[in-house]
C-alpha cells in the first residue's frame, strides 16, 4: 500500500474515532433487537402485509424468511431511471424463488440536472439529495425489513440513497444500477454545436437536433459526469455486483444482474450466517477507495460534496485536505468526456471497472481488505466481469490490461501523474478545481475580475460582446445558503469559446459547476461562501486575480490591508427564493452546512 494512502487512511480513522464509534454502537444496538417485524403489534403487522398474497402473509408472520425493501428512484422522464420500471417485478420474482419476500417500500424523488440546467428548478437540486435521504428513511421506517435494494443512478440520487441507507446501517444493502444508454453522436461533435450556438452561428433547431442525437434513449447519459461517477464510486466501495455499473439497459445481461442483486442481498441478512450490514461495509477504507476512484478517473467535482456527506452519515469525517493529499499520488488513468473524446461505453469496452480496479490494486493504490456485497469479501473480487453463458450469469477474470490505452491507461503510463481534482486555497478561501480536462497551457490564469451575482448577467454581458478580453469571471452568491448552490454549467460554452479565441479566461465561484465541467480553469465551491461573509464578496471589477490550478493557489492581488478593510457586497441578484417550489426550501438554505462539510442539512451523527 502506498504510504500516503496509509497515512491519509490513518488520519481519517483517528479523526473519526469518536463519531464512528457512536455510529457503530447505534448500528449494533439495532442489530441486537433482532428481525424488525417481531417488534410490531398485530395491527401494525396486518397493515404492513395487507396487500400481500396469503403465502407472503404467512412468510412475514414469522422470522424464517427475509423481507427485502425496494427503494426506487424510478420515473419515466429521466432516461437513467426509466429502465427501473420493470425492476420491481424482476426483483420480487428472483427473491421469491430464492426463498424470501420483497416489498416496494417507497419511491424517492429524482430530478434531472440536464433538464433544470440554468433554470430555477436547478436551485432545488443539491438539496434534493437530503430530501432523498429523508424519503429513504420514510420508506424504511415501517420496520418491516431485513435488507434493502436501492435503485438509483443520477447526480444527487445515489448520494441521497446512500445517506438514507446508512441511517439504517443495521440492514444489508445492495445498490442496483440501470446502465448507460448506447453511444450517440460523439462528445466532440456535441461540444462543437454548443459553441456554435453560443456564437450565434447555428439556431435552436440545430442545437436541439444535436442534443437529441446525444441524449437519445433510456439509460444514463454517456459522458463521465456525476451520474457515472456515482456508479464508479458505488462499485469501487463494493456495493454493486462486480462489473455491473456500465452494462446497457434492456439487455439480457442487465436483467440477469438485477435478479442476481436481489438474490445477493438475501445472503447477508441477520437470518443467515453471513451477516453484512451496510453500516459495517461502508468503513473508512471504503470511503478512501471512493476518493481514489474519483481522482483516478477525473470524476465529478460534485462528489467532493457528496462523499463528505455520505461519509459523515457513517460517522466518518473526511475533508478536502484528504482529497488533496491523495490527489498528489493518484495518477489519472482514464480519458472519458469531458477530459477526453470517449464515453463510458468506450471505457467499458476497454476493460471498465475490472481493469481499473486491478491496475490500482496491483500498484498498492487501493485498499483490498474491505467488506463488499460480492461473494467473498475483498475488493479483488471486483477484478472480474459478468457474462452470460447459455443464459446463465457467470463471472470471468477481466482482461489483463486495458484494451484501449487511449481511454483507460495504466499506472506506468498515466494520462497525468496526479489525480483529476485539486484543492484551491488562498486569500479568496478554499475551493475545488477539476484539472483533468484542462490543458496544461490553460492551468494558470492571471487577469482582471469581472464580477456578477447571477449567471444570467454574465450570459447577457457575453452576448453584448463585453467579454472579448482576458478576465476571471467571479460569480458570487451561488453557495447553498444563497440560492441552493445551482450548477453553472451553461457558462461553459461561452467561456470555452472565449478561450478558443485566445483569451485567458477562468471562473471563480462559491457555486458548483456540472459534473461535465471541462476545459476552462476554475475554482469552485469557494468557502466561506459569500452569504457567510466569504472573501469573494469583497472582490471588485478590475481586481487582478491569480489562479494556478497546478499549485492550488487562488488569490486576489490587492493589498491585504485594503482588501480586508472593504465592506462585503450585498447580493444584487433578483429573487432566488420564490417560485418553482423554492419557497419550500427556505429552511434548507438557512441551515445548510459549508461546501467542505457536504453542503448538507442532514446532521445524522452530530
Amino acid at each position: 500500500m502506498h504510504p500516503v494512502i496509509e497515512k491519509v487512511t490513518h488520519q481519517i480513522i483517528k479523526r473519526s474515532r469518536e463519531s464512528r464509534a457512536i455510529y457503530l454502537a447505534r448500528v449494533d444496538s439495532a442489530v441486537e433487537q433482532g428481525p424488525r417485524r417481531l417488534s410490531l403489534a398485530c395491527g401494525n403487522l396486518a397493515h404492513g402485509f395487507a396487500a400481500c398474497s396469503a403465502i407472503e402473509k404467512t412468510d412475514l408472520t414469522g422470522d424464517r424468511k427475509a423481507n427485502i425493501a425496494i427503494i426506487s428512484a424510478y420515473n419515466d422522464m429521466l432516461s437513467a431511471h426509466e429502465p427501473y420500471k420493470d425492476a420491481p417485478a424482476l426483483i420480487k420474482q428472483a427473491i421469491r424463488e430464492a426463498g424470501g419476500v420483497a416489498q416496494f417500500a417507497g419511491g424517492v424523488p429524482a430530478m434531472c440536472d440536464g433538464v433544470t440546467q440554468g433554470q430555477p428548478g436547478m436551485e432545488l437540486g443539491l438539496f434534493s439529495r437530503d430530501v432523498i435521504a429523508m424519503a429513504t428513511a420514510v420508506g424504511l421506517s415501517h420496520n418491516m425489513f431485513d435488507g434493502a435494494l436501492y435503485l438509483g443512478i443520477c447526480d444527487k440520487i445515489v448520494p441521497g440513497l446512500l445517506i438514507g441507507a446508512l441511517t439504517f446501517g443495521h440492514l444489508p444493502a445492495v445498490f442496483v444500477p440501470s446502465g448507460p444508454m448506447t453511444s450517440g453522436i460523439t462528445n466532440k461533435e456535441k461540444a462543437r454545436v454548443r459553441q456554435k450556438y453560443a456564437e450565434g452561428k447555428v439556431g435552436r433547431q440545430e442545437l436541439l437536433e444535436s442534443e437529441s442525437k446525444s441524449y437519445h434513449s433510456p439509460g444514463t447519459c454517456t459522458f463521465y459526469g456525476t451520474a457515472n461517477s456515482n456508479q464508479m464510486m458505488v462499485e469501487i466501495m463494493g456495493l454493486h455486483l462486480p462489473g455491473s455499473s456500465f452494462i446497457n439497459p434492456y439487455t439480457p445481461l442487465r436483467d440477469e444482474l438485477t435478479k442476481a442483486a436481489a438474490r445477493q442481498v438475501l445472503k447477508f441478512t441477520a437470518l443467515g450466517d453471513d451477516f453484512r450490514p451496510i453500516g459495517h461495509v461502508v468503513n473508512e477504507k471504503a470511503i478512501v477507495n471512493a476518493i481514489i476512484g474519483l481522482l483516478a478517473t477525473g470524476g465529478s467535482t460534485n462528489l467532493t460534496l457528496h462523499l463528505v456527506a455520505v461519509a459523515r452519515a457513517a460517522g466518518i469525517l473526511v475533508n478536502w485536505d484528504d482529497f488533496d493529499q491523495l490527489s498528489r499520488v493518484i495518477p489519472l488513468l482514464t480519458r472519458i468526456y469531458p477530459n477526453g473524446p470517449a464515453d463510458v461505453n468506450h471505457f467499458q469496452a476497454a476493460g471498465g471497472m475490472g481493469v481499473l480496479i486491478a491496475e490500482l490494486l496491483s500498484n498498492g493504490l487501493l485498499h483490498e481488505d474491505i467488506p463488499t456485497i460480492a461473494d467473498g469479501r475483498g475488493l479483488r473480487n471486483y477484478t472480474r466481469e459478468p457474462h452470460l453463458d447459455n443464459g446463465k450469469l457467470i463471472w470471468k477474470p477481466c482482461p489483463e490490461a486495458s484494451l484501449d490505452a487511449e481511454v483507460l491507461g495504466s499506472v506506468a503510463q498515466p494520462f497525468d501523474i496526479t489525480g483529476g481534482l485539486h484543492v484551491m486555497h488562498g486569500n479568496l478561501g478554499r475551493g475545488i478545481s477539476k484539472v483533468s480536462a484542462v490543458a496544461k497551457s490553460h492551468r494558470v490564469v492571471e487577469a482582471p475580475a469581472v464580477v456578477f451575482d447571477d449567471q444570467d448577467d454574465m450570459m447577457a454581458a457575453f452576448k453584448r460582446g463585453e467579454l472579448e478580453k482576458d478576465f476571471v469571471a467571479v460569480i458570487r452568491f451561488q453557495g447553498p445558503k444563497s440560492n441552493g448552490m445551482p450548477e453553472l454549467h451553461k457558462l461553459t460554452p461561452p467561456l470555452g469559446l472565449l478561450q478558443d479565441k485566445g483569451f485567458k479566461v477562468a471562473l471563480v465561484t462559491d457555486g458548483r459547476m456540472s459534473g461535465a465541467s471541462g476545459k476552462v480553469p476554475s475554482a469552485i465551491h469557494m468557502c466561506p461562501e459569500c452569504a457567510d461573509g466569504g472573501p469573494l464578496a469583497k472582490v471588485r471589477n478590475g481586481d487582478l486575480i491569480h489562479l494556478n490550478t497546478e499549485t492550488g493557489e487562488v488569490n486576489v492581488l490587492v493589498d491585504n490591508a485594503e482588501f480586508n478593510a472593504r465592506t462585503p457586497a450585498v447580493n444584487s441578484a433578483r429573487d432566488h427564493h420564490h417560485g418553482m417550489g423554492r419557497e419550500l426550501f427556505a429552511g434548507f438554505r438557512l441551515n445548510a452546512s459549508s461546501a467542505e462539510t457536504g453542503a448538507t442539512n442532514v446532521f445524522v451523527n452530530d
